[in-house]
């Protein structure tokens, strides 16, 4: 799973990589600390203009979709099983229809060892940023009128894999990664080879996550409420 991440930067320091058109103007600050229900930013290709723009947006971290009654739905869906997201009606739609790329700088990832939980720092080795699958989905809140922009929420879900290699021994799932060229046929809105491209990104994940480090940091990353960036030094430093 993955249910902390980092966003060290904001905006085309973040994404330049994604070539985004457009920048939200509500983006979240810079954040160590990102948990489910927190804001994010995410990449998504709008399909209303031809050709499509690409756009950076601030969104909740936890998939809300169209047919809900209320967002608490979106606090079990933080993240989705790529394996399984064309068969789950949570997922499906957005996945042939509302996929999205979240940028990090890191994960936090917990290795369980006697009975302990250690949270660890998952970056790439490089300082580049980390590209995860992602589906997003908008909301429209019935008790708001209809014209207060408000009523309409964008959320979205972090896509997971087995994890593999030295990740593997830290948790048995991990982000479904993506390079610049998958990110750009995962967000491509006129595909029709979704499976396609999903098995694709899920093949090329494996080589991505062996260019990753990991070390542990302390176990103050668990309580929401922090959040600097004293939270990613490694743990004994």
């Amino acid at each position: 799973m993955c249910g902390r991440f980092v966003v060290a930067d904001v905006g085309s320091e973040l994404v330049g990589v994604l070539r985004v058109d457009v920048e939200g103007d509500d983006l979240p600050a810079p954040s160590f600390n990102i948990a489910p229900t927190a804001r994010a930013a995410i990449v998504l290709d709008s399909a209303k203009t031809d050709p499509p723009t690409r756009r950076l947006e601030s969104a909740r971290w936890g998939l809300v979709p169209a047919w809900a009654k209320d967002p608490s739905i979106g606090t079990r869906a933080f993240n989705a099983r790529s394996e399984e997201v064309e068969d789950k009606p949570m997922f499906r739609q957005a996945l042939i229809k509302r996929r999205a790329v979240v940028p990090a700088t890191a994960y936090y990832e917990w290795k369980t060892e006697d009975g302990v939980k250690t949270p660890h720092f998952i970056h790439p080795a490089d300082g580049s940023p980390l590209l995860f699958a992602g589906l997003y989905e908008w909301w429209k809140d019935p008790a708001k009128a209809e014209d207060d922009p408000a009523r309409w929420m964008l959320s979205f879900t972090i896509m997971t894999r087995d994890a593999v290699g030295s990740l593997g021994s830290i948790h048995d799932r991990m982000p479904l990664f993506l390079d610049a060229d998958h990110a750009d046929a995962w967000l491509d809105t006129e595909a029709d080879n979704v499976g396609d491209i999903l098995d694709a990104a899920i093949d090329a994940a494996p080589a991505l996550a062996d260019t990753l480090e990991a070390y542990a940091v302390d176990r103050a990353v668990g309580n929401v409420r922090n959040d600097s960036p004293s939270l990613i030094e490694r743990l004994g430093a």
